[in-house]
């Protein structure tokens, strides 16, 4: 069966599209009533996570709602450190935790380095589920936290606000920091390149508090290890029948000052929080990768002619379409749980509706 919208997978390799592709990192959630319903059905978040058909589920909802150009696959960066032996938790109005975290040699000794068609078989069973019910509609984007990220929760031990034990580390004991870090670089790409494997693709890296970093130890502490997994990635796949790209984006929060050495880390696709001006980026960047990006999910508070005129704002920051260009609408981090479902369909609308005539005028 052929991909029946492969736009957002054409913009990704910069090839020509009608439209520009829109999709929300994540647009499973807490916004929409029809989530919360399967999430209280599934008991917790973590069990929704790791039911194959509840995570299906959710994972097709907002494309039940919105003519969205892709699909993402329904889980959390978490389960990473949780498959290494951390025990993942959610305390109550406090996000995740760990039962155990990264503090010396001897907690890095005793870490396990999952396999992921086993201790993450949950993961690649609900990626070939939702393969089997998207019916090749949009394409699906698999996706895994970067190495530096996943190790920011596994020594604070959870979110942190000035990631004061992850920097001590950094300072006291560079050595250990990149012996973790390089152990999950070699874990990330593993996981990647199974979801590739049952079905994914394409797969998004999230360098989520790279951003946290001073110049100079972002370059050694997360790029050095998001380019190791980007450099190990499987980049085709075989599927049904024919070869196809498997295209491969990073997005770091905070990481505009650092565009040009993300885009040269050998990614397909560079994603950008609200901060950075689009245009900018595309005259730094050239023709070496797409960008995603980059609407500020606030502006989805506003009534929805004030979301439609941000929305071209964003388009036009971007600059006049032209073949192989390669831009994805997004929002420059996820969608706030407070957000009005139907603020998102003006949304997808104006993107939609204003880049197909960005493109008539360009002709």
């Amino acid at each position: 069966m052929t991909l029946k919208n492969d736009t957002f997978l054409r913009a990704l390799l910069r090839q020509p599209t009608d439209y520009t592709p829109v999709w929300l990192m994540r647009q499973a959630g807490r916004y929409l009533p029809e989530y919360n319903a399967t999430r209280k059905k599934a008991g917790s978040f973590l069990n929704l996570c790791k039911n194959p058909e509840l995570a299906c589920e959710v994972t097709l909802q907002p494309l039940a709602r919105y003519p969205l150009d892709a699909a993402i696959l329904f889980s959390d960066i978490l389960t990473i450190p949780d498959a290494m032996g951390l025990g993942l938790y959610f305390a109550e109005g406090e996000g995740p935790k760990f039962e155990r975290t990264i503090q010396n040699e001897d907690d890095l000794a005793r870490l396990h380095r999952p396999d992921p068609n086993q201790d993450l078989r949950y993961v690649m069973d609900a990626v070939r589920t939702i393969r089997g019910a998207l019916a090749d509609r949009v394409p699906l984007i698999g996706f895994s936290g970067s190495p530096w990220t996943l190790a920011c929760y596994m020594v604070e031990g959870g979110g942190s606000d000035d990631f004061r034990k992850i920097k001590s580390f950094l300072i006291r004991r560079p050595d250990l920091l990149h012996r973790l870090l390089d152990l999950l670089a070699d874990t990330v790409a593993d996981y990647l390149n199974a979801q590739i494997e049952a079905g994914a693709q394409t797969v998004m890296i999230f360098d989520s508090w790279g951003g946290v970093l001073a110049d100079g130890a972002f370059q050694t502490f997360s790029l050095a290890y998001t380019r190791k997994v980007l450099d190990r990635l499987v980049r085709t796949r075989q599927d049904q029948g024919k070869t196809s790209p498997v295209p491969a984006i990073v997005f770091t929060k905070g990481g505009g000052l650092w565009i040009e050495e993300i885009a040269a880390s050998g990614c397909d696709a560079v994603g950008l929080d609200w901060t950075m001006n689009l245009g900018r980026a595309r005259r730094l960047v050239g023709d070496r990768v797409a960008l995603q990006g980059n609407l500020d999910p606030m502006f989805l508070f506003g009534e929805p002619d004030q979301i439609r005129a941000e929305c071209r704002k964003v388009l036009d920051s971007y600059g006049s379409p032209r073949e192989g260009h390669g831009h994805v609408f997004n929002l420059g981090h996820g969608i706030s749980q407070f957000t009005p479902p139907d603020h998102v369909s003006a949304m997808v609308d104006e993107v939609h509706r204003h880049s197909r005539s960005l493109r008539k005028t360009s002709v």
